[in-house]
């Protein structure tokens, strides 16, 4: 079976620093009774509910979701780094487009600790163990936390190859920032200005600034999933639908090309998104607006060309053309993205679907993409998972 797949409901709450949220279940909770009144379904009508989220103990989502209802359904708790909210939702797709159910909840959280990332286990080899052999054989710099490397190498590689200046990564922070103004569930609201962002404390000297690199965050974001015969059965809106939906993880490429680019996820979302536009039958030249995972302004710069929005290459002249905002080609991140919205890595995904959902309503207010009907999402997991999806409007 292949059954049209809805999003009938989605739910978010404001995203907040780490020390200032309510415990997980609480955002979750919350975010979950907002999607079930947006959907207008009741819990027990759920059938399904996939849960992510990476810093916490097992069956974290039964105890979000038992304070909403005790029905006895599946829960399936889940983590795949920072693609986790998207995942989430993948699972829930599919388990709707296959016909194995009607009605599935997607739901991410993350009450995340100040400061950089680190391992919880270290009593146990890192699944980036690859990842952190081949960024010391690219780029050294041992002194500089891993993930700053990461990107950072990434955006070098990019800067390396075809002449692109730091100003550009600043752009596109500046650009975040005035985007998420108008979003009041964004963490940072405050518009910053390219000299803002270049006279940020230094973490890479002429690679990165600290405005360039997003936030930890806490926060929630929820989506409730039917086929179109249950949501036309019961009333529900059909105006948002999945048209199409692809997850890969890495190829050989992601090490043995010696290109950080490819180290951070740049074939798994080219080769996502590819899959997509096959399964839709359109091309990136028919998208509208995108949400896509930039937890560093060098890695949306560099996602451009990964989904085809521009030329390899050509992603310095498409920021400074400006065909990344408002009155260009596609608006990049209308909600502030991962850099002002900021980055609750279990919730991210299902964030960027509550943005672009809002957006294919016609009911994202103030960030309004004028007659949006193609909505494309890109969520990455380093280790690795990536998720790019298509919405259309009906």
């Amino acid at each position: 079976m292949n059954q049209k797949v809805i999003v009938a409901g989605v739910g978010m709450i404001p995203f907040t620093k780490p020390g200032a949220s309510e415990p997980y279940h609480v955002m979750g909770e919350k975010a979950v009774r907002q999607a079930l009144a947006d959907a207008r379904v009741e819990y027990p009508m759920i059938q399904q509910a996939y849960v992510g989220y990476v810093y916490g103990d097992s069956t974290c989502g039964q105890r979000a979701l038992y304070p909403v209802g005790m029905s006895g359904i599946p829960i399936v708790n889940l983590n795949n780094n920072c693609s986790t909210g998207s995942t989430a939702l993948f699972l829930a797709r599919q388990a709707v487009q296959s016909g194995a159910v009607e009605c599935v909840l997607a739901l991410g959280f993350e009450q995340m600790a100040a400061g950089a990332i680190k391992a919880q286990f270290e009593d146990r080899p890192t699944p980036f163990e690859e990842f952190d052999r081949a960024t010391a054989e690219i780029v050294g710099h041992p002194e500089i936390p891993l993930a700053i490397r990461y990107f950072g190498g990434a955006g070098k590689a990019h800067m390396d190859k075809y002449g692109t200046k730091l100003e550009t990564f600043a752009s596109i922070r500046a650009k975040a920032s005035r985007h998420a103004a108008n979003n009041p569930l964004a963490l940072f609201r405050k518009e910053v200005s390219v000299d803002d962002v270049m006279n940020a404390p230094v973490l890479w000297e002429g690679v990165m600034t600290r405005l360039m690199a997003c936030p930890p965050t806490c926060g929630a974001a929820a989506a409730v999933i039917c086929s179109e015969a249950f949501a036309k059965k019961h009333g529900l809106d059909t105006r948002v639908s999945i048209a199409a939906q692809a997850m890969t993880t890495d190829f050989p490429s992601t090490f043995e090309s010696h290109d950080m680019m490819r180290v951070v996820g740049y074939d798994m979302a080219r080769d996502a998104a590819q899959k997509v536009y096959r399964q839709a039958g359109i091309g990136p030249q028919d998208v509208n607006v995108v949400e896509l995972h930039d937890c560093f302004a060098q890695n949306e710069l560099i996602t451009y060309e990964a989904l085809g929005l521009c030329p390899e290459g050509g992603a310095e002249k498409f920021v400074l053309d400006g065909d990344n905002t408002y009155g260009g080609k596609v608006v990049t991140n209308p909600s502030g993205g991962l850099l002002s919205k900021g980055h609750p890595l279990g919730a991210t995904g299902l964030a960027q679907c509550y943005e672009l959902t809002h957006q294919l309503r016609g009911t994202a207010d103030k960030r309004q993409v004028k007659g949006a009907r193609v909505a494309l999402q890109h969520n990455l997991g380093l280790g690795g998972a990536c998720v790019v999806t298509l919405y259309q409007a009906a």
